[in-house]
């Protein structure tokens, strides 16, 4: 089994490179539905979360608040660590408990684990993947994609920038570095042929 870590900051376009791994057959596992699992309702995720944040990002059907919650931590790196440090260590149970079950079902399986925070979240562990394989798109770009295809507001995808990695720690424990400042169809391509070049190893 081979396994990939697939990163890049929001709205690179990590995406549409890890829907295409998949149409060749990868196993995706996705960091970001992990950490919705471990903050579901009556888990020790959630309860550490209203602890620290208060009752005011625990919705009225008992259920997170994200809107409420991003409001606090994103801008403030003390809050968002704090949220970081009860949130990630729980994704990454849940990553390696997937891991195991895509090795049983297919020793000679390709996993890719599609993690959007891979540098913030293994600042406290090492990395061990058979490859990391970065999405980069330049931030003026990405700035666009979030304003204009995801109606952010400026400030608020500036914010969610800005909490994340920059393009340099991202590409300091990056194996492959995908660009997607092109078209689709030529990212598409550089995908296509990292799967091959997966494939022969």
């Amino acid at each position: 089994m081979l396994i990939i870590a697939l990163t890049g900051g929001i709205a690179s376009g990590k995406s549409t490179v890890s829907r295409r791994l998949a149409e060749h057959g990868a196993v995706i596992v996705d960091a970001d539905e992990l950490a919705r699992e471990v903050v579901e309702p009556g888990t020790v995720g959630l309860n550490a979360i209203r602890e620290r944040f208060g009752d005011g990002v625990i919705a009225a059907d008992g259920s997170l608040d994200r809107p409420a919650l991003g409001a606090i931590v994103f801008g403030d790196p003390d809050a968002l660590r704090d949220l970081n440090a009860i949130t990630h260590p729980a994704v990454w149970q849940a990553a390696t408990d997937r891991f195991a079950q895509a090795e049983a079902s297919d020793p000679r399986a390709i996993v890719v684990y599609d993690v959007p925070l891979l540098v913030e979240a293994s600042a406290d562990r090492p990395l061990h993947f058979d490859r990391v394989v970065v999405v980069e798109a330049d931030r003026d770009e990405r700035m666009r994609r979030l304003v204009e295809d995801r109606g952010m507001s400026e400030t608020d995808a500036q914010r969610r920038i800005a909490s994340q990695a920059d393009d340099a720690q991202r590409r300091a424990v990056a194996d492959v570095v995908l660009d997607n400042n092109a078209d689709r169809d030529a990212l598409l391509a550089r995908v296509d042929a990292l799967w091959n070049e997966l494939r022969s190893l």
